[in-house]
């Protein structure tokens, strides 16, 4: 088994165009981190660009789905083992010394279970650092996860479920619980680190195609704002023990009592969201 004190994790859908770009940003030399692209349900050329990178392993999955390839990285890929395991979004920059300087916040503290990097661009990133800061925040571009906790929901069988959109949400309760229900909640079991921070690429009206990722995400945004009612309600009662396999196993349960939000920035996609949820309940 390759133990390194860190494995550093890029998780990549259809990123040809920012992969290269994430990749060379990260310390690929270092002898104490190990770097896995993990590439679900592509149908570009993310896989081959990665593989072009020197002490990159490459895993590539058929399925799509951010949670799934989650799962299957961190439970089911032999000899995954390590002190602290860092997570990248395929189209994040991480600015120098990021993963070094959140394997080090939780080193330093032993009840720590996660650690999480601040935006960096943006206009409203100084907003999101603020409130980061105040509620012990994780964004899903770039965190930190101890190796302790991962061995605990490893000996437990805690996966996340295999529809969830946005795995650093969930994430971030299952640390602040000790993967108990919400009772065991502490803050400062997820430690802000200013020191580590990322870029991501905004919405553009000069570049279309950012548009259009900007209304799948807008969609998927719904999608996580009805899931996180039924996950919320798991975490208040037995905890991560009781999350499905699915969330689209609970749907037919819970979409009765869901609505679009009167909000005009949100009707229209939570009436998207709605509409693709009731699809994956009948199928």
């Amino acid at each position: 088994m390759d133990k390194r004190p860190i494995i550093l994790a890029i998780l990549a859908h259809n990123e040809e165009r920012r992969i290269a770009s994430c990749l060379a940003s990260l310390p690929l030399g270092a002898s104490d981190v190990a770097v896995h692209v993990v590439v679900n349900g592509s149908s570009d050329r993310t896989a081959e660009i990665a593989r072009g990178f020197a002490g990159v392993t490459v895993h590539e999955y058929p399925e799509g789905g951010k949670s799934r390839s989650w799962n299957r990285f961190v439970f089911d890929t032999p000899d995954i083992a390590a002190e602290c395991f860092v997570f990248v979004d395929g189209d994040a920059e991480v600015l120098p010394g990021s993963v070094e300087a959140l394997a080090k916040a939780l080193a330093a503290d032993p009840q720590a279970n996660a650690a999480a990097a601040m935006p960096r661009n943006g206009r409203h990133a100084e907003a999101y650092r603020q409130a980061m800061i105040a509620q012990h925040g994780m964004f899903g571009d770039l965190y930190a996860l101890s190796g302790r906790f991962i061995d605990r929901m490893r000996a437990m069988g805690i996966r996340l479920p295999e529809d969830l959109i946005g795995d650093d949400g969930l994430l971030c309760a299952m640390a602040k619980t000790g993967l108990h229900n919400e009772d065991h909640w502490r803050d400062q079991r997820v430690i802000p680190c200013p020191e580590a921070g990322f870029l991501c690429q905004p919405a553009s009206l000069l570049a279309p195609a950012t548009l259009l990722v900007q209304y799948r995400r807008m969609i998927n945004y719904s999608v996580r704002h009805f899931q996180n009612r039924i996950i919320s309600d798991i975490m208040r009662g037995e905890g991560p023990g009781g999350l499905p396999r699915r969330l689209a196993a609970l749907y037919p349960e819970w979409l009765p009592r869901f609505a679009p939000r009167r909000h005009p920035v949100w009707w229209w996609f939570d009436r998207k969201a709605l509409a693709r949820m009731a699809r994956a309940a009948a199928s």
